[in-house]
């Protein structure tokens, strides 16, 4: 691990701040993002922590005639699991509070994603099996460590949206987004340090 700290976040005390600094960007066809830069103070401390502590995994998956490994580690905590820090259940508690008039249900399950350089990805994709599929709904993503770009666009064709996350950066798709629109973590060729962004969704989304 060579995670090259962030300058404004240099405290060991990991904690949250408060969830009103959220700014929403509204897109097309009924889907919107919420950002909130640095919403996890001390997260190069966390991001230490869950590197080392969680139960990573490398996955396999068939793509045409072959297996290929999938380009990251991954770790996923259910509805009945604990978290692997406190920290991220009261994340979880109070994105589920401050959405709860819009999502009108609780984030409940964790996914967490290990990219340990520039030749980890996400290809695009959407939450579309389970009922983001056919409903509108949230994911949150919590991205620690060094930033890396999270790219989104329109399904039916448009302009590509960048939004480098890391260091304690929140982002919220909302709205018709996982069925209107596609996210990536694209490939970089540059020498980039590791990131874990943590997906915490609703039941039944995946």
């Amino acid at each position: 691990m060579n995670l090259q700290g962030s300058l404004f976040d240099q405290t060991d005390e990991v904690r949250l701040g408060p969830l009103r600094e959220l700014r929403r960007t509204p897109l097309v066809d009924g889907a919107w993002i919420d950002l909130l830069p640095g919403w996890l103070h001390g997260s190069d401390a966390l991001f230490a922590r869950l590197a080392t502590e969680v139960p990573w995994r490398a996955e396999r998956r068939q793509m045409y005639e072959r297996e290929v490994d999938v380009p990251r580690l991954l770790a996923f905590y259910g509805e009945d699991d604990a978290l692997p820090d406190p920290v991220l259940t009261e994340a979880r508690d109070a994105l589920s509070a401050h959405y709860a008039d819009e999502l009108g249900e609780p984030f409940s399950t964790a996914g967490l994603c290990y990219y340990r350089d520039g030749r980890d990805s996400v290809a695009w994709h959407g939450d579309r099996t389970g009922r983001g599929a056919q409903e509108d709904t949230m994911v949150a993503i919590l991205s620690l460590g060094t930033p890396r770009d999270l790219a989104l666009r329109p399904r039916r064709g448009g302009e590509t949206l960048r939004r480098p996350l890391g260091h304690g950066d929140l982002l919220v798709m909302g709205g018709s987004c996982q069925r209107t629109w596609e996210h990536a973590v694209p490939k970089s060729k540059k020498a980039v340090g590791p990131r874990i962004s943590v997906q915490f969704r609703p039941h039944g989304v995946h």
